[in-house]
């Protein structure tokens, strides 16, 4: 049952049901409001082994924060780090550990062009070696458990992903892999493969977390049940839709009123404010804004009007009349 706890490296968890990291979009806040409706397991986006390293200011102060409240009741945070030099690796996931995280999740998955030119991401696919060398020295620096993300491989009939999970858990102690059974050249798009999943579950002495094409409960609960995974990762099916959350758990049967989606716009913009200050977050939420607007069933005209907004006030009194025609 998704609902039940689990334990990850003798880390107990909550349920399992946890949220992906969301390269650009994970940060404290989404993390929490993920924590609100539910999630036993919230991961952080993706954080630059560098950055941290070399001590980076705005990375720093915005990615390594963890909100007290992302633990509250049992939940765990993991904080994804990416990189291809072990040693400076080592030096960040001890970092990382000192800001109050459960778990140090590295990516070696991310199909991303200014990713994969750096020799991490999905190009460690094509060195095993380094990567065997990075997922220990993210251990021996945090003294965490450490999990991977991968993916099947580069492209299609590849499964050098596969393969490197083997050697992961059996050179590197990695104690989880977090799976999208789509290959690099699918980035989010195509059916995964969850026939994959599954033969990685049964073949790997550690727990498997699957990730991929899971935007609605019923797709979920499915998933869970076929591959026998140890714990399900949303991602682009929670994004603006934490609701989901709650109907994987059984705690919701239906979809939010207009109300409620509208509150929870709110609860986003206050805390982006409070994250980035005003003016950052009313470029920020641009992005946010379409994922609310569409369950609303608003008109496209209101969307690119909130895609122009200049400040989060301004952004407010376009949103002002649904308020108001709910209240009618």
């Amino acid at each position: 049952m998704l609902s039940q706890p689990w334990t990850l490296a003798g880390i107990r968890i909550p349920n399992r049901v946890a949220l992906a990291p969301l390269a650009g979009i994970g940060n404290w806040f989404v993390r929490l409001q993920a924590r609100r409706f539910g999630a036993g397991l919230v991961v952080s986006e993706m954080v630059s082994s560098f950055g941290v390293h070399h001590g980076n200011e705005r990375t720093t102060r915005e990615m390594l924060r963890v909100h007290p409240d992302e633990h509250r009741g049992g939940g765990r945070v993991s904080m994804q780090l990416f990189g291809a030099d072990p040693d400076v690796m080592r030096s960040a996931a001890e970092k990382v550990a000192a800001a109050g995280v459960d778990l140090v999740d590295l990516n070696m998955g991310c199909p991303v062009p200014k990713v994969c030119k750096t020799g991490a991401g999905v190009a460690l696919l094509r060195e095993p070696d380094r990567a065997v060398a990075i997922a220990r020295a993210a251990a021996e620096g945090s003294g965490l458990p450490v999990t991977v993300k991968l993916r099947s491989g580069s492209g299609p009939c590849d499964r050098s992903g596969l393969e490197l999970a083997r050697r992961l858990v059996d050179e590197a102690g990695v104690a989880a892999i977090a799976f999208h059974p789509r290959h690099a050249a699918q980035h989010h798009k195509g059916t995964p493969d969850y026939d994959l999943a599954a033969a990685l579950v049964d073949e790997l002495p550690v727990p498997v977390l699957i990730s991929g094409g899971l935007r609605d409960a019923d797709k979920v609960r499915h998933v869970h049940r076929e591959t026998g995974a140890a714990a399900v990762l949303l991602a682009r099916g929670a994004l603006g839709n934490p609701w989901l959350f709650e109907q994987v758990l059984g705690l919701r049967a239906g979809e939010p009123s207009a109300d409620e989606v509208l509150d929870e716009l709110d609860w986003i913009m206050d805390r982006a404010c409070e994250h980035f200050g005003p003016e950052r977050a009313a470029r920020y939420l641009r992005k946010f804004y379409p994922w609310y607007v569409e369950r609303l069933g608003a008109s496209k005209a209101l969307q690119q009007r909130l895609m122009r907004t200049q400040s989060v006030s301004e952004a407010r009194a376009e949103l002002a009349p649904l308020r108001l025609a709910q209240a009618a």
